[in-house]
C-alpha cells in the first residue's frame, strides 16, 4: 500500500485529487489531508511516516515549501499549482513532479508511474537515500554515448531523438550521426528536461528543437515531422498522447 498525504487548502481540490487517485490506482491510501503550512509543520513534527506527498504550493498562510524547510522532510513530493513560477523551488523541496492546474487523471497516473520507477530504481541499488539527491539535482547537460569503442560526451542540446530497436537505444544528433546509449528510454525520460524532450511513444523520445511540425494521422493520431535531412523514421504519437503533445508544443 502506498501511503500518501494531501496538502491543499481548497476542499474541492482535495476531493478531486482523492477521486483521481482512486481512479488511477487501487493501492494508494490517503492518510491525511492538510490545509495550511501550520497544519503541515504540526503533522511532520510528530514524525508521521508517509511514502509520497501531494502538495499545492500556495496555501492560505504561505507557501508549502516552508513545511519542507521547517521539518527537514525526506519524503518525495508531487507539487500542484496554477503557476509555473515555483518550479525551481519545487525541485529543491523534494519535488519529483510539478503539475499545473487543472490536473487531469492522466497527469496523476503519470506522476505515480514516475514515483514507482524512481522507487524501484533506487531500491534495486539499496540506496533510497540517494533518491532525493537524484530528483533534486539539475537536469543533465551532456550524455555519454558510444561510437564503436569510443565514449563521447554529447551535449543534450545536440540530440535530436532517442529511439529503441532490438532492445538497443540509439541516439541521433543534429548532424544525423548515430550513437548507442547505455540506458533504456524510461531511464532517460526521468533524466531529461520535460520541456525539451517528449516521449512520443514506446520507441521514441524527441527534442522539440528539431520538430518542424506535425499533422493528423489516421484521424486521431499525429505524425511528427523532424528537421533532420534524410531521417528515415516514421514517428507517430498515439491518440492518448496527442493532447499532451499538442500542449507540449504550444507551451514551448
Amino acid at each position: 500500500m502506498l501511503n500518501t498525504i494531501i496538502i491543499e487548502d481548497e476542499k474541492a481540490a482535495q476531493e478531486n485529487l482523492v477521486e483521481a487517485l482512486a481512479a488511477v490506482a487501487d493501492d494508494v491510501r490517503v492518510t491525511a489531508r492538510l490545509g495550511s503550512v501550520a497544519e503541515g509543520v504540526d503533522y511532520f513534527t510528530k514524525r508521521h511516516e508517509v511514502d509520497l506527498i501531494f502538495s499545492d504550493v500556495q496555501l492560505t498562510d504561505g507557501l508549502s515549501f516552508e513545511i519542507f524547510n521547517a521539518c527537514n522532510i525526506r519524503t518525495p513530493a508531487i507539487f500542484i499549482t496554477g503557476y509555473d513560477e515555483f518550479m525551481l523551488d519545487a525541485f529543491e523541496s523534494n519535488g519529483i513532479d510539478y503539475l499545473l492546474k487543472p490536473v487531469q487523471q492522466e497527469d496523476i497516473r503519470k506522476a505515480l508511474v514516475k514515483y514507482r520507477m524512481l522507487e524501484k530504481h533506487f531500491t534495486n541499488q539499496h540506496s533510497l537515500n540517494h533518491l532525493l539527491q537524484h530528483i533534486g539535482a539539475p537536469k543533465k547537460q551532456r550524455l555519454i554515448v558510444k561510437k564503436g569503442v569510443e565514449n563521447i560526451a554529447l551535449k543534450l542540446e545536440d540530440i535530436a531523438l532517442f529511439y529503441t530497436e532490438n532492445k538497443i537505444v540509439y541516439v541521433i544528433d543534429r548532424w544525423g550521426k548515430k550513437y548507442i546509449a547505455d540506458r533504456n528510454l524510461s531511464e532517460l525520460e526521468l533524466e531529461l528536461d520535460r520541456g525539451i524532450f517528449f516521449r512520443a511513444n514506446r520507441q521514441y523520445i524527441i527534442n522539440i528543437n528539431f520538430v518542424r511540425g506535425f499533422k493528423t494521422y489516421e484521424k486521431v493520431k499525429l505524425l511528427i515531422d523532424l528537421t533532420l535531412p534524410e531521417l528515415n523514421h516514421f514517428i507517430i504519437v498515439s491518440q492518448e498522447m496527442a493532447p499532451q503533445f499538442r500542449e507540449w508544443m504550444y507551451n514551448a
